[in-house]
């Protein structure tokens, strides 16, 4: 067979063609926002370049790049090294999970709930292949984290931006108004982790033969994901794009091949989906019939919307009816748990987890940690 490199990068392994060892996560979801796609194309026809622009191909774009680049990690082998560092220093698997769980929020608050996932899950599949551990908890327990973390800052996620912007609160005076929301899921968020991570020694696996670590690839992906993070944030999508996969078909194409592009036509049909349902004037009635303006019946319709629409679709549907924006910023943060739709983080960790039964986890965990979560939330803004 073979090799995918090109001389700047050192002479891959024997096995450096084969695909790193995962379990598919399956790919039902795809298939149902397929054909509710087909179905509204019967029941709503469009000329085709209106179709294109339900796509936020921003959001696609990036999630493109930002896959491959995570590939190449990946390849590079230092994950591997990684977990075998971190496993050698955990004790038990609540230490590994508070570890794990306290990571992504705090990065998510910093660089983003997508990209946290996109830096931890990999990681800790990897670690699931060099210990027995319950990885769709872990993976569940790390979207709950991103979710819960991402909604302190302004720019922790989608709607925390676009809301940021309508209440023209400072930055200090966003992560404010949002901090008593942050608190209680962050407290649920440790008694979850508490609950579902035992102090049990981690037991490790018969040792497999040593990844070899490949530094220039390494390299070559940190590069081009701070590079591409920049080209994000000038909006030069396309000519990051360009950059990450012109560079990856020069020196390691089966990084590529091996991108989750399933994961792309996913987040583009829900766009499609997504957005058309709330168009429907049905949609649009019931909702403007709702006493929804403040207060809690606000909080509450953001959490319910949520859950159907996810909540960045929810945030903007729900910012015509209603007036009380923290509510509204603390219904759609709270409106991420639950269903799995009810955040594209969720999707994404589960994508990447590559777990067969991971919705079924999923929603075990997280519909009874919405419960609470909305209910303690609500308690705390009426005292």
């Amino acid at each position: 067979m073979t090799k995918d490199t090109a001389p700047a990068l050192p002479p891959a392994s024997p096995d450096d063609n084969a695909p790193l060892p995962h379990e598919s996560g399956g790919n039902g979801l795809l298939w149902v926002l397929l054909v509710v796609a087909v179905a509204f194309a019967f029941l709503r026809p469009r000329a085709p370049m209106d179709w294109l622009q339900l796509v936020d191909w921003q959001t696609v774009g990036a999630l493109a790049g930002l896959l491959a680049i995570t590939q190449g990690v990946e390849r590079s082998g230092m994950l591997q090294s990684a977990a075998q560092r971190l496993l050698a220093r955990t004790t038990n698997l609540r230490q590994l999970a508070l570890l794990l769980t306290a990571t992504a929020a705090v990065l998510s608050a910093l660089v983003t709930n997508d990209v946290s996932l996109f830096l931890l899950v990999p990681l800790t599949r990897v670690l699931a292949t060099q210990a027995h551990l319950p990885l769709a908890r872990l993976v569940v327990l790390e979207a709950l984290a991103v979710n819960a973390g991402s909604a302190l800052t302004p720019i922790g996620n989608p709607q925390n931006l676009y809301l940021w912007h309508r209440t023209g609160e400072s930055f200090g005076g966003f992560m404010a108004m949002m901090a008593p929301t942050v608190l209680v899921m962050l407290l649920w968020l440790v008694v979850a982790v508490w609950l579902l991570g035992p102090r049990t020694p981690i037991a490790l696996k018969p040792a497999a033969e040593p990844t070899a670590v490949r530094p220039q690839l390494l390299a070559l992906s940190g590069v081009l994901f701070v590079g591409f993070v920049v080209a994000l944030d000038r909006h030069w999508l396309l000519a990051g794009l360009a950059v990450v996969f012109g560079a990856f078909l020069l020196f390691q194409r089966r990084v590529l091949r091996d991108v989750d592009w399933a994961l792309l036509a996913i987040i583009a049909l829900m766009f499609v989906d997504l957005r058309q349902l709330a168009e429907l004037p049905a949609v649009a009635a019931t909702v403007g019939q709702w006493p929804i303006a403040e207060g809690w019946r606000a909080y509450f319709a953001a959490i319910v919307t949520s859950q159907f629409i996810s909540n960045v679709p929810a945030t903007i549907l729900l910012d015509r009816y209603v007036h009380d924006l923290p509510a509204l910023a603390a219904g759609v943060s709270v409106g991420g748990f639950g269903c799995v739709l009810g955040s594209l983080a969720n999707l994404i960790a589960l994508r990447l987890a590559k777990v067969p039964h991971g919705l079924r986890e999923f929603h075990r965990i997280s519909i009874p940690f919405l419960i609470v979560c909305a209910a303690s939330a609500v308690l705390l803004r009426l005292g």
